[in-house]
Parts: structure tokens; C-alpha cells; sequence
């Protein structure tokens, strides 16, 4: 399913945005709430991948913070990765909010992506792939995977993507 939605995204500043949302969320497996409160900081690219530092998060109540690797995917257009780097080249942003709206008029706004604009994108492009809407939402990026090492033994590095 991701792949065919990522598939339907143009090469545009909304479509890299879409795609790295998109493949970031299903990669990592965070939550959509997670994903919109990542600034750029929070995501450092290595060799062996994209290292992502979750600041904030629904089980984190004492604020420590975690980490999670995010592993090169397999193919180039489906690799979060790639995604990322796509992502950045594009926007040229340096700090500050790592997703944030896109006008009707393709302006990059300054402010934070809400996570209800997560779900309105994964129904978007759910549905120009040709699967219904309905059976997906926001929290259809999020697998549940045991902790374990940056990047081997990552889930992500399995997905194929």
C-alpha cells in the first residue's frame, strides 16, 4: 500500500514533502503526533542511515527522549532515506519545524504540520492510488516493533521499501 501510494506523488515541493512524511512515518513507526513535532535537529543523516531523535511522545513521560534508525530502503524511490535527503534539498530549511504546511500557492509556511494533516495525507494519497480512504488513517503508518538496535535488527530494513 505505501508503495502505491508514493507511487501517485509528483516531484513538486508538496509531493517530497508527502513522500518523506509518508515514508519516514511507516519507517520509524511513530505516531503521527510524533512526526509533526520533529524539527530538523531532530534528524541527523549518517552513513548507515537517518538517526531520529523522538523529543516528545505519548509514552515518554518523564521527557528522555528516544532514538530510532532508520535504515536505507531497498529501492530508491520507496527509501526513506532518499525521502529525507529529496525533502531538505527542496524546502532548504535549517531548523525549525521538519514538517510544515504547503499553500494552494506551493509556499512553504514557517509554522508546524498538524497531525490531523497526517491523516488528511495518507487519505489523499491512499485514494489517487486507487484504496479507500476509509480503511486508512494517520496511525496506519504506525507498526508496533520491540526496541532494539539503531540499525541492525531494525524492522525497517525489512519492510522492502
Amino acid at each position: 500500500m505505501i508503495r502505491a501510494m508514493v507511487a501517485t506523488l509528483p516531484d513538486t515541493l508538496l509531493g517530497r514533502r508527502d513522500r518523506c512524511l509518508l515514508l519516514l512515518g511507516f519507517a520509524s513507526a511513530m505516531r503521527r503526533s510524533e512526526l509533526v513535532a520533529l524539527d530538523v535537529r531532530d534528524v541527523v543523516d549518517t552513513n548507515d542511515g537517518l538517526v531520529v531523535t523522538v523529543t516528545r511522545s505519548k509514552t515518554d513521560q518523564e521527557g528522555e527522549g528516544r532514538q530510532i534508525g532508520v535504515p536505507y530502503g531497498a529501492n530508491p524511490t520507496t527509501c526513506p532515506v532518499r525521502a529525507f535527503r529529496s525533502w531538505i534539498e527542496i524546502c532548504e530549511i535549517t531548523g525549525g519545524p521538519l514538517f510544515r504546511p504547503i499553500n494552494r500557492h506551493g509556499q512553504l509556511g514557517e509554522e508546524r504540520l498538524s497531525d490531523q494533516a497526517v491523516a488528511l495525507v495518507v487519505k489523499r494519497t491512499a485514494q489517487a492510488a486507487g484504496l479507500d480512504p476509509k480503511l486508512v488513517a494517520g496511525h496506519s503508518l504506525r507498526r508496533y516493533i520491540r526496541r532494539g538496535s539503531l540499525f541492525s535488527d531494525n524492522a525497517a530494513a525489512k519492510l522492502g521499501l
